[in-house]
């Protein structure tokens, strides 16, 4: 079990788009954080911060755009960046650290949310 000494966890996830558009990076990007958070039974004021991270084929839309939205995360930090472009990696994917106050929590129990095309991503995890 998790203790109060380390309440904090890191909760990773992947979402593919079939196309660089905004609508599609919107779309994506709400569901896999709306994923994550149902998953891991995650309340607004819980989450810390928000990392994400695009290959550099979607260049249409920031990600955050969508999740700013939502006026319980108008004021959550979220970072964009550029994925790392490796040869051969998956291609139109959009990847989120989520930074979330867990305190029951173990690493294991963690819901780690990897959809689409992302799902071979993790092949080593057991993910949702």
């Amino acid at each position: 079990m998790q203790t109060e000494k380390n309440p904090m966890r890191g909760i990773r996830g992947a979402i593919t788009v079939e196309r660089d558009h905004p609508r599609e990076i919107a779309a994506a990007s709400l569901l896999l954080f709306e994923t994550i958070m149902e998953k891991n039974e995650l309340q607004p004021d819980d989450i810390t911060a928000l990392f994400i991270t695009v290959t550099p084929d979607l260049c249409s839309a920031f990600p955050a755009q969508a999740i700013r939205q939502i006026e319980e995360y108008r004021y959550l930090p979220i970072m964009c960046a550029l994925e790392v472009p490796v040869q051969d990696a998956i291609d139109n994917c959009i990847r989120f650290m989520v930074i979330a106050y867990c305190p029951m929590r173990d690493q294991k129990s963690i819901h780690h949310v990897y959809l689409g095309r992302a799902q071979q991503l993790r092949a080593d995890l057991e993910v949702d």
